[in-house]
């Protein structure tokens, strides 16, 4: 509830009260559930079908099916558990800071048709939204273990890691939580969706062991078209991603948007850029990366900021985003197969800590609440990035290890030479016989 106040109340959007009162205004509440049912689809078509193809065409051919498989089956597991447990530990009732109380198990059916204070949407709509991304969180860290990890331990880790890793620290900083109570934020999810999801994947990517033949020759992508298809698919999806988390049909929510594609607009040329520098040509799947880098970055101050401050997240995106990624391939010799953590992960903690300055009235934000500074801001912001990234790493180890003693991590050598379309699904995304 925290999350709904702040963000009202820093985008001058209706007070509480009035949210209130509208809630009975069938035009108001209505063009506000239609606009979060909206962006609902789109955070939904961002995992199905645009992180697929982004992360399918990245990959060799052999491995395909299997990355699309992952993702779907990632989703549907997420989907069921958060209806049954993963919303009421996130956003159930405010107790000691750390997980929501146990009042909305299944969603509380009682409770479906009550308006979420704050808001002209109910609890239901809300849930629905927040569904959207408990699903494409853990399906962001598919991309550091293409190649290799088993399907019975992707499926059972990011199960679990939904419950006991996002769901916390959704409640943390959206949920009412402690780091809210600090006065950390995050519009739509650079601390809790980002930081956690880029964190993890890092950790799981050292655990897992490099590829095959990593590092060495370049493992070149099968199908940039298709990874082309799919940024521009998570592209359009963000803008439900970042607008709907304005959490009505309104200025604030277009604010959003605008700020969220020039992010993407801004990153993307830049990139590529840097490409032309670096490599000597730009490249589609340059493009395409230096896109996302930006989208994740201004993800969690996309409410907050103007025009130029989301402009500069997408400068600074694209130059640390793309060194981050030979920082971590090339000196570290970490195989995070499609640098999910170079990309998310910095990217998520690049926007959080930077929003601490971007707040700035001075600066074109919305400024700061009451009792917080510059310097105040931006403490409690490198703090909730510091926490979360703390935790999410610890507790990935320690659930990758225990889901390990039921299914293996790894596949075998052999089944990784002959890849995983074949070995673990028997069939081919390709026949070109």
């Amino acid at each position: 509830m925290r999350r709904v106040i702040t963000t009202m109340t820093l985008l001058g959007l209706p007070s509480v009260l009035s949210a209130q009162e509208q809630a009975g205004d069938v035009i108001a509440s209505g063009s506000d559930t239609a606009w979060i049912m909206t962006a609902s689809a789109l955070v939904l078509m961002m995992t199905l079908p645009g992180l697929g193809l982004f992360y399918g065409g990245l990959v060799r051919a052999k491995n395909f099916l299997s990355v699309l498989l992952q993702i779907g089956a990632v989703a549907s597991i997420a989907s069921v558990l958060w209806v049954a447990i993963g919303y009421t530990l996130a956003f159930g009732e405010v107790t000691n800071g750390f997980l929501g109380g146990l009042n909305a198990i299944m969603l509380a059916p009682e409770g479906l048709g009550a308006v979420r204070d704050g808001t002209a949407i109910s609890e239901s709509t809300f849930a629905l939204f927040q569904m959207t991304f408990a699903v494409i969180t853990p399906a962001l860290m598919i991309g550091a273990w293409p190649d290799r990890a088993r399907f019975g331990w992707v499926v059972g880790f990011c199960a679990l890691w939904g419950l006991v890793v996002y769901a916390p620290v959704a409640h943390w900083v959206w949920g009412g939580g402690w780091l809210a109570q600090r006065g950390v934020l995050d519009f739509a999810g650079g601390i809790v969706v980002h930081t956690t999801a880029g964190i993890s994947a890092l950790v799981i990517a050292i655990m897992l062991g490099r590829r095959a033949g990593f590092p060495g020759p370049a493992m070149l992508p099968h199908a940039p078209s298709l990874t082309m298809a799919g940024a521009a698919l998570l592209w359009v999806g963000w803008f439900g991603f970042n607008g709907g988390s304005a959490l009505a049909a309104s200025d604030g929510a277009t604010s959003a948007i605008i700020n969220t594609h020039l992010g993407a607009a801004v990153a993307s040329l830049v990139w590529l850029t840097v490409e032309k520098f670096a490599l000597g040509k730009p490249t589609s799947v340059g493009w395409a990366t230096g896109a996302i880098a930006g989208l994740a970055t201004v993800t969690p101050a996309a409410g907050f900021i103007n025009p130029a401050g989301a402009m500069l997240l997408g400068v600074l995106a694209a130059v640390v985003c793309y060194y981050a990624i030979q920082l971590v391939k090339q000196r570290f010799k970490v195989d995070d197969s499609l640098d999910v953590f170079a990309v998310h992960g910095v990217g998520g903690m690049l926007g959080s800590i930077m929003l601490g300055a971007l707040l700035s009235a001075d600066l074109g934000g919305s400024g700061y609440a009451d009792g917080m500074s510059m310097g105040s801001q931006f403490a409690e912001q490198a703090l909730g990035v510091a926490v979360v990234a703390l935790f999410s790493g610890v507790v990935t180890y320690i659930l990758a290890k225990l889901v390990g003693l039921v299914f293996p991590m790894r596949v075998s050598n052999d089944e990784e030479r002959e890849g995983l379309d074949i070995t673990s699904h028997g069939e081919r995304a390709w026949e070109f016989d």
